[in-house]
């Protein structure tokens, strides 16, 4: 394994069946952030019964556009793919800029597609969900 220096992205990854662990440490950035994307990307194909992507970020550096760009794209790839993303031990300084980005809440939610529980027998919790109808809009609407 090569030595980098603490900017560096390094990453290190933990799977199981059903779940895979990538740690991030140093900086998601323009010069490092595609190794993310890669190692998500791959452990998206590699699992095919994957339902979880955790990413560590205790020890992530600095962020800029690109890292922050980059997981967006993470969350759009576990959201086709079913697959629930957790953004997990968040440092100060990321929770800040996932706030004053608007993305706070989008990268920390829960993925609509990803249904893991159950409610009973067969029953997934979306189907125990009761459907909330849109309200119309528009100058036909009588609101």
């Amino acid at each position: 394994m090569s030595s980098y220096s603490p900017s560096h992205l390094r990453l290190t990854a933990v799977d199981t069946e059903t779940t895979v662990r990538i740690e991030l440490r140093g900086d998601l950035d323009y010069d490092n952030a595609d190794l993310l994307l890669e190692a998500a990307t791959a452990k998206l194909a590699a699992h095919p019964r994957l339902r979880d992507l955790h990413l560590g970020c205790a020890e992530l550096g600095s962020i800029d556009s690109t890292g922050l760009s980059i997981l967006l794209m993470i969350r759009r790839r576990t959201d086709a793919a079913e697959v629930s993303l957790h953004l997990e031990d968040r440092t100060p300084a990321l929770d800040r800029l996932l706030r004053i980005t608007g993305s706070l809440e989008y990268l920390t939610a829960l993925s609509t597609g990803a249904v893991h529980e159950t409610s009973g027998p067969g029953e997934s919790r979306a189907d125990a969900e009761e459907a909330i109808p849109a309200r119309p809009t528009g100058p036909d609407s009588s609101a």
